[in-house]
């Protein structure tokens, strides 16, 4: 019962964020490296016929901005208040530590992804940082691959790998608790946690989401959070997300994935 306990408030909070999700309702900081210079103070897309003036098909946008809203009362209330008290109560270098561990665990979905996009290099990348990491890491908590080795991880997704096949976006969704997505990630997001480890060692169900929930916290706690300057400086920040939403994709797509710290 106390375990059950101890497990349920990331669980809860975090249900959505299985193991390296992107924030729910904030563009991640790579996601604003993506994005158009101006982005932030520029609101002029016209919607009308369902796509914008950059080629965001939403013609969704009335829902899309009712969930936006709860996800952003979310955030405010829940999240980043959990954020900043896991923060205070773990030092960077602990949070930095736990971070690699989740990191190093997902190894097998971008492995997965990288080979299906051809990428083989990345894929050796992959296998032989797992190696390192998980011995002379010490099961993954170091990260001498990159420090010692310079070996930087590759990142992979099959969302990203289904754009590399051709298949187009689709239309654009906000997902209550999920965030900013398409028709053709919401469908890699399955992929992927089909891909997960986690689901076959045996883990219940409060262990995984209790597992999901503090690595998602983690993320956030070390991630910078350029939500609140996104909605401080933009006119709209609902299409701020939007468009740095796609054009972040849009780049893992054309570039290939690369280097997670790169991204």
């Amino acid at each position: 019962m106390r375990l059950r306990t101890l497990y349920a408030v990331p669980a809860l909070l975090c249900l959505w964020g299985f193991v390296l999700g992107p924030s729910p309702v904030a563009p991640t900081a790579a996601m604003a490296a993506n994005a158009a210079p101006d982005l932030l103070a520029d609101d002029d897309y016209d919607n009308g016929d369902g796509q914008d003036g950059v080629g965001v098909a939403d013609p969704l946008e009335p829902w899309n901005r009712a969930v936006f809203v709860f996800n952003d009362k979310l955030y405010i209330w829940v999240l980043n208040p959990v954020k900043n008290v896991y923060a205070e109560a773990l030092p960077r270098d602990v949070r930095g530590c736990i971070g690699n561990f989740v990191s190093n665990l997902a190894s097998p979905v971008v492995l997965v992804n990288a080979l299906l996009q051809g990428r083989f290099d990345d894929a050796w990348t992959v296998v032989s940082r797992f190696g390192i990491n998980t011995v002379l890491g010490v099961y993954g908590f170091g990260d001498p691959a990159a420090s010692e080795f310079a070996m930087h991880p590759p990142s992979a997704d099959f969302g990203q790998t289904l754009g590399r096949y051709r298949m187009g976006a689709g239309i654009y969704l906000y997902w209550p608790l999920f965030g900013p997505s398409n028709v053709r990630d919401t469908i890699g997001r399955v992929g992927d946690y089909a891909a997960n480890p986690l689901n076959y060692v045996g883990l219940n169900s409060d262990e995984r989401l209790g597992y999901s929930g503090t690595a998602f916290v983690n993320r956030m706690s070390v991630e910078p959070d350029v939500y609140a300057d996104t909605k401080k400086y933009s006119l709209d920040p609902y299409v701020a997300i939007r468009q740095a939403y796609s054009d972040y994709r849009n780049a893992r797509i054309s570039r290939g994935g690369g280097s997670e710290g790169n991204e």
